[in-house]
């Protein structure tokens, strides 16, 4: 009499393909597709994604949206993610803006989590946006300010320290438009010493300044009418 053997039942990865004789060991295999979905709702890869996907619409003009798993077969996954933790961290201006400035900057992806490229786009938006945007954003931020610190948000200029306001202007947050058309804004400028004054010699480059607020008069008379107006 013929002895039948047992069935072997295998399990299967849905990942990677892996066949495993017990359920309990698929269960805590952790391959790197499996890890990469697991990670899907998290902050930085999700922002990695939505680079990713960008990177294809501009640089190949895709209409078709690359999926998720494209994203994580892809060989730029931990690229991709490594440059979404930099932009969770970093929050900067305008997240959207700023990957299509690094997409379209001809650098590098491995090159993209440089301080430095933040900083050229940084100084590139601060000089090239419209006052109203500037304006509007250099308020919202002395007003959060206000609330953090107990303050008046219009006594930002005469209450932040010079090391937070320096880093506030360096980063964008308090444009020139505003800074340099306010009696408290000129006031606080003054009261930097040398080091601070190189720290943010790019951005209140006072030749660039002076110029684009020749060009551009009307400009400077709504930034004036916002400061006298908001008592700055």
């Amino acid at each position: 009499m013929l002895e039948l053997k047992p069935v072997e039942q295998s399990f299967s990865c849905p990942h990677c393909n892996g066949k495993f004789m017990k359920e309990k060991t698929l269960f805590v295999h952790m391959c790197e597709q499996k890890r990469r979905f697991l990670a899907k709702g998290e902050k930085h890869v999700q922002m990695g994604y939505q680079t990713f996907v960008r990177f294809y619409q501009i640089t190949q003009r895709q209409d078709k949206i690359k999926t998720y798993d494209e994203f994580a077969k892809s060989p730029y996954y931990n690229a991709f993610v490594k440059f979404g933790s930099f932009v969770s961290n970093v929050n900067p201006l305008y997240p959207d803006k700023y990957i299509d400035y690094v997409v379209t900057s001809g650098v590098r992806l491995d090159h993209w989590c440089r301080d430095g490229l933040y900083e050229q786009y940084v100084l590139h938006l601060i000089k090239t946006e419209n006052v109203e945007t500037a304006l509007d954003r250099s308020v919202k931020h002395m007003i959060a300010w206000g609330e953090a610190h107990k303050h008046p948000w219009n006594e930002y200029f005469n209450h932040v320290s010079t090391g937070r306001a320096m880093y506030d202007i360096k980063d964008g947050k308090i444009s020139p438009w505003l800074l340099l058309n306010s009696v408290s804004g000129k006031r606080l400028l003054a009261s930097f010493d040398d080091v601070q004054l190189m720290a943010i010699g790019t951005t209140i480059d006072p030749q660039f300044w002076m110029q684009r607020f020749k060009k551009l008069p009307s400009d400077v008379e709504l930034a004036k009418q916002v400061a006298k107006e908001s008592n700055l």
